[in-house]
């Protein structure tokens, strides 16, 4: 449990100091305390308070809350969140020990989530039970930031306590962490880096982390591009440590998101690569279907199978040590526990999508879109600007067999007849975040994508005139996790751009085939009208292309010497990140990464090193593949058009 807590020393200390005067107080502060119990002493100095802190997110019974990771870096931890879809979810709950009996005030660090769109009281209404009773004040409706919000007080009898959290709406209340004080009026501070320090204090991490091991590769993101180099470097005796935040893996093609893998394998030169996804990759396409679409344990499984990874799911990477310009090793979080471990091996493979490690460890990168000059293409806008794709919040609903009924949700976004969606389900075109930033806006992004969801079914269901269709029909299934597909982009020793797609013009370093189109995203024109400025609609332009070989000098960083990355953060312009994005083709990146860690393992060489020296080792190890051999393409489905043969180049 994640808490701070007196030890038995320090309250028959606080007792005897309660007797005397101060200096005696700081002598027995200077001769017993040291580290938290320090900390927790010179709070007890000033007013003899006792204190209790609990992060929400390592509650034992956990209930319908969801543990949501996803912004830690933003507003400084994950939390829990009440996602019950409009139907209040099973309340959570866990076990204390209060350092004293008394009387507590109580300050709960909370998040008025769509106070973004509109003042006043919000949706996600949740409370707060100690020992079985409720605490008064209704948390999370209130405010427009997340703040300590003041809970009420509580006579506390018996120093092993059952907290729990109450749901009341099922619209994505949120509780990131509770504190008691028996000083009222003292609450944590609210500014990011002395929470920070505080939460280091009283969670007792450790300044220097428990060592996870020695590795030859650590792989930070378990989407399929990184399950993709974890297999394929384990393959070719690599002993290698898979990273990832969820507890699922897939990434995007997990359960939690419901994207289709996209685009060909057995494309190009080397029709072996893409070969690992015969084995893990789901059978069955679409978007936003059940969850056993998806088959997270084929995934597990795939990983499980290899004896030379180790997956450390639900770890988040927070910081990076650097010797030079080489990263040492990446410090992970556990998203429940807080327990910081460090990774330390030769070489680091970045598959994060939004190039976490490459951003911490000093790595050059893009986000956004160039010019038109700079790189010479005519899909670019004619000047910059800080325009990405955007995540997607996809939804479905089912027939309920009877009427169902959805609470009224109007907080901000207000449909009509004309602009309303009447559709059953939304999925990829459902994007929002365009014209943000899709790293320090992403929770507002993720809410609004939440928000316009919620919005537009309950005016199908509440107010829409001919509203039969929807009568018997529920919120099967709304993604919290939202589906990104575009933020940072790591530069490499060659950035690909349009001019290399659209003429086909060959480099040396080819590896595997991008073969899906130039897709680009847009905000929908006519959801523009109805809503401008805050779309929540996209179409895509697509531009054809031949079966393209991304060059390797792409998937690792050009200043970070011992880093590689796979999936939609390599090093490419906006327009052909249009093209690489799709799952398929970021897997066979992460195989190639793979088999250049293999490599470099072998000569003692770094990333830049495979290409000057080791390229005809590398296209060796690509014709052969990784992938079991005889295997029939069962990946059919989704895998895009490309052209017949080569532009003539001029």
């Amino acid at each position: 449990m994640r808490r701070i807590e007196f030890t038995h020393s320090y309250l028959k200390d606080l007792q005897l100091a309660r007797k005397r005067h101060l200096p005696e107080i700081s002598m027995i502060m200077n001769t017993r305390l040291t580290g938290l119990i320090c900390l927790v002493w010179l709070r007890a100095v000033t007013a003899f308070s006792a204190e209790l802190f609990v992060e929400a997110e390592s509650f034992e019974k956990k209930g319908g809350w969801v543990v949501d990771q996803q912004f830690m870096d933003l507003m400084g931890s994950p939390y829990l969140m009440a996602h019950g879809m409009g139907e209040p979810v099973e309340r959570a709950v866990t076990q204390v020990v209060f350092p004293e009996t008394g009387t507590y005030y109580v300050y709960v660090r909370t998040f008025n989530w769509t106070s973004p769109w509109k003042d006043g009281e919000g949706p996600g209404r949740f409370k707060l039970s100690v020992n079985g009773r409720e605490l008064p004040a209704v948390l999370g409706a209130r405010g427009s930031e997340w703040m300590w919000q003041e809970a009420g007080k509580v006579s506390v009898k018996q120093t092993a306590s059952t907290l729990a959290l109450h749901d009341l709406t099922g619209f994505n209340g949120r509780c990131d962490a509770i504190y008691f004080t028996t000083a009222q009026g003292r609450i944590p501070p609210s500014d990011a880096e002395a929470l920070e320090a505080f939460r280091r204090k009283a969670l007792r991490l450790p300044d220097v982390p428990e060592t996870a091991g020695e590795y030859d590769l650590v792989v930070v993101g378990a989407g399929i591009a990184g399950m993709s180099a974890a297999i394929s470097a384990a393959r070719l005796g690599c002993r290698v440590a898979l990273i990832n935040d969820r507890p699922v893996p897939g990434g995007n093609n997990s359960s939690e998101i419901r994207v289709h893998l996209g685009g060909r394998i057995e494309a190009g030169e080397y029709r072996e690569l893409g070969g690992l996804q015969k084995e893990f990759g789901p059978t069955r396409g679409g978007n936003a279907q059940p969850a056993d679409f998806y088959e997270d344990g084929k995934k597990a499984e795939a990983i499980a199978n290899e004896p030379n990874i180790t997956l450390f799911a639900n770890c988040r990477a927070v910081s990076v040590a650097l010797k030079g310009s080489t990263i040492h090793a990446v410090i992970a979080r556990h998203i429940e526990n807080g327990t910081e471990r460090s990774f330390h091996a030769p070489l680091f493979a970045d598959c994060t999508g939004d190039g976490t490690v490459g951003y911490l460890a000093g790595a050059d990168y893009r986000t956004g879109r160039e010019s038109r000059d700079e790189f010479g293409e005519s899909t670019a806008p004619e000047k910059a600007d800080r325009m990405t794709m955007g995540a997607s919040v996809q939804w479905y609903s089912e027939d309920a067999g009877k009427p169902a009924a959805f609470p009224p949700f109007n907080y901000g976004v207000t449909f009509n007849e004309q602009s309303c969606e009447k559709v059953m389900t939304g999925e990829w075109t459902w994007e929002t975040g365009m014209n943000l930033d899709q790293i320090r806006d992403f929770e507002r992004i993720r809410d609004y994508g939440l928000m316009v969801v919620y919005s537009n079914w309950s005016y199908l269901k509440n107010r829409l005139k001919e509203n039969e269709p929807y009568r018997n029909s529920k919120l099967g299934w709304v993604a919290y996790v939202s589906g990104k597909r575009e933020s940072r982009r790591l530069l490499g020793d060659y950035i690909l751009k349009e001019d290399d797609l659209q003429k086909h013009v060959a480099h040396e370093d080819g590896t595997a085939a991008t073969t899906w189109s130039i897709d680009l995203h847009y905000p929908d024109p006519k959801n523009t009208e109805n809503f401008p400025g805050a779309e929540f609609k996209s179409i895509a332009v697509h531009k054809t292309i031949y079966p393209y070989p991304i060059p390797y000098r792409c998937l690792y960083s050009r200043n970070v010497d011992n880093l590689f990355m796979a999936g939609r953060n390599i090093s490419v312009t906006h327009v052909a990140l249009g093209t690489v994005r799709v799952m398929r083709t970021t897997g066979m990146m992460g195989e190639v990464v793979g088999m250049a860690a293999s490599l470099c393992k072998r000569f003692g060489e770094n990333p830049r090193g495979i290409y000057r020296r080791h390229l005809k080792e590398l296209k060796a190890l690509m014709k052969e593949g990784v992938g079991g051999k005889g295997l029939p393409n069962n990946q059919r489905y989704n895998e895009g058009g490309t052209l017949s043969k080569p532009p003539e180049v001029k």
